[in-house]
């Protein structure tokens, strides 16, 4: 390769970024090996291990782009912009000096504008409601968390419920928490729901999956063409919850470090599996820097379940592989169990002997169709043009100190989107160009209720509240918590 780049350095007859022909080959050559090996720039791998650290750097907002303007929906928590006065619904206008309202903003920019490193200044300019005079404020950066557990409650008296989005550096004492905020709530079963999660560190699903099972048991193992990659992985006498009833949610998004969590306890007859066939990664990456600040992510072994299971799909054809999910939705895997033929020299055993398959996925116990009867094109589209959340927030905005007096568990239980409301919604649509669909809202009016009532409970109070109200749309969540009363089966030994 240096032999060619010189030659089309000295040799050429236009002038070339030799550094780009280099990330280019160096990025069709890890292509050419597997689907998920792959090269970052010195720039790129910055932002790609934010989320996975569980924190960023920055002045700590939830931010919305209304009307070309970036709103403050929420100050963070012990955030730098919380503690210098920052209040939602704030309209930021200028940082350092530089406009950006009425740019076309985007989220992309946002970053650009306010993230940077602990410990530096921004200025920022915002218009406040009700304030005539625009106000400025200097931020100093710091470290903000991210959360991976987007939410823990108690669906009834004795079902407990924990959503995980990714597996970061902080999931495993993340869920730790929410495992004993649970279990003093009189939690006795638990809903472990990691549908859409991609994954992330193995070693968190690990960590978490240990909390279920009891010693000794496995959890999961590697196998690389360098046996320094080789490593078993089994239970310790840690875990907080290895007794009571245990399902997991997955569906055609989980993977990864989702599908070693359901596969450790598929396998091990600890859980019950609900929903549709997870994606199907089971390639283990490593991150090898280079001199200049860039990365590798070399694939250095495949990981297995306990009974011996990969998961990974088949990635000889790199377009099929790309195109699996479309592939699966044709073939109808979605909606019925049983378009999904597995071949029989895949065949596994779990723990008490039950059949299980390898060569792409957790294929749940329980499967669940996708729901295509709340499919709505004109929630779709109010949805994308941001229009349900702003009518959200604005509503919050207007309401919330009526709001918060009744408190959550009032409004939980008796406030209600009424036709009002949705008139406004529609009438919001048309001045965004967006024609009424009066059939779609009538049909889909329950959808629409439940989204606004949950986006309005998360600006008022936080993201914990949000999902007791959106989760009353998870088709998935609702059939599994009437299938408790299948888990003994999981305990039945083969005969």
């Amino acid at each position: 390769m240096r032999e060619v780049l010189s030659l089309i350095k000295n040799e050429y007859v236009d002038e070339t970024q030799t550094d780009v022909l280099v990330e280019d080959a160096i990025e069709h050559m890890l292509r050419e090996l597997d689907p998920h090996s792959s090269y970052l720039s010195a720039k790129d791998q910055v932002a790609a291990n934010e989320d996975l650290r569980g924190n960023f750097e920055g002045i700590g907002i939830e931010f919305n782009i209304f009307h070309d303007t970036l709103t403050v929906v929420a100050a963070l928590s012990g955030g730098p912009s919380e503690s210098v006065g920052i209040r939602a619904g704030d309209k930021i206008v200028k940082v350092n000096e530089t406009n950006i309202a009425g740019i076309g903003l985007s989220n992309r920019d946002v970053q650009k504008h306010l993230k940077g490193p602990k410990g530096t200044e921004v200025k920022i300019e915002i218009i406040r409601k009700n304030v005539k005079e625009p106000i400025n404020f200097t931020i100093i950066r710091d470290k903000i968390p991210q959360f991976s557990v987007d939410a823990s409650y108690m669906i009834n008296s004795d079902i407990g419920y924990i959503k995980v989005n990714r597996f970061s550096q902080t999931t495993f004492s993340e869920v730790k928490e929410a495992l004993s905020k649970l279990k003093k709530s009189g939690m006795t079963k638990l809903i472990l729901d990691l549908q859409g999660n991609p994954g992330g560190y193995m070693d968190q699903a690990v960590g978490i999956a240990d909390e279920f099972l009891k010693k000794g048991e496995k959890i999961v193992f590697t196998k690389g063409h360098e046996t320094k990659y080789n490593e078993e992985s089994f239970a310790t006498d840690r875990g907080d919850f290895e007794q009571g009833d245990l399902i997991i949610l997955v569906n055609e998004s989980s993977a990864s470090a989702s599908e070693i969590v359901a596969g450790a306890l598929q396998d091990n007859d600890r859980a019950l599996i609900v929903g549709r066939r997870s994606y199907g990664k089971g390639l283990v990456q490593r991150p090898f820097s280079l001199d200049d600040g860039a990365e590798i992510r070399l694939t250095i072994s495949r990981y297995y379940t306990p009974s011996g299971r990969s998961i990974q799909k088949p990635y000889n054809n790199l377009e099929e592989y790309e195109n699996d999910m479309s592939k699966r939705y044709k073939k109808g895997e979605f909606f019925s169990a049983d378009s999904i033929h597995f071949n029989d020299s895949l065949k596994y055993e779990t723990l008490n002997g039950r059949s299980v398959y390898g060569g792409g996925g957790i294929m749940p116990d329980y499967f669940v169709p996708l729901d295509t009867t709340s499919s709505s094109k004109y929630f779709n589209q109010l949805y994308n043009a941001n229009i349900l959340r702003e009518y959200a927030f604005t509503y919050a905005e207007q309401n919330i100190t009526q709001l918060e007096e009744k408190g959550y568990s009032s409004y939980l239980e008796k406030f209600e989107v009424n036709d009002t409301m949705l008139s406004q919604i529609v009438a919001m649509g048309v001045n965004e160009k967006i024609n009424p669909r009066p059939n779609d809202l009538a049909k889909n009016k329950r959808l629409f209720q439940l989204y606004l009532k949950a986006e309005i409970a998360r600006t008022v109070w936080d993201n914990q509240s949000f999902y007791p109200i959106i989760n009353e749309t998870n088709e998935v969540l609702q059939q599994a918590i009437k299938l408790f009363d299948r888990i003994p089966e999981l305990n039945k030994s083969k005969m």
